[in-house]
């Protein structure tokens, strides 16, 4: 997951160290690494960490995990797993 300046600034989110990622076109670089960030959505919730990257938010796929959401790309929407509508379900291994 990853948030901008911005929005860590408006959470007032403190870093806890810095990382390094690798970005889209290949490029490494060491980036804020903050948290601890709550994502809540609808009656879903996960507690996750974040990096402090590029002008615009991208939910990762961890967090959806955890909330039990997928992504309906047709429908532009984030929906609950339908077979799931009420709570999420986790998997433990």
């Amino acid at each position: 997951m990853s948030i901008t300046a911005t929005i860590c600034v408006q959470l007032q989110l403190v870093e806890l160290k810095k990382r390094i990622v690798t970005i889209a076109d290949g490029g490494i670089r060491q980036v804020p690494f903050v948290g601890a960030l709550t994502i809540d959505f609808e009656n879903r919730y996960c507690v996750t960490e974040a990096f402090i990257s590029g002008n615009e938010p991208l939910l990762g796929v961890i967090p959806m995990e955890e909330t039990d959401l997928v992504l309906y790309a047709a429908k532009q929407n984030i929906m609950p797993i339908s077979e799931y509508l009420n709570i999420p379900k986790y998997i433990m291994y």
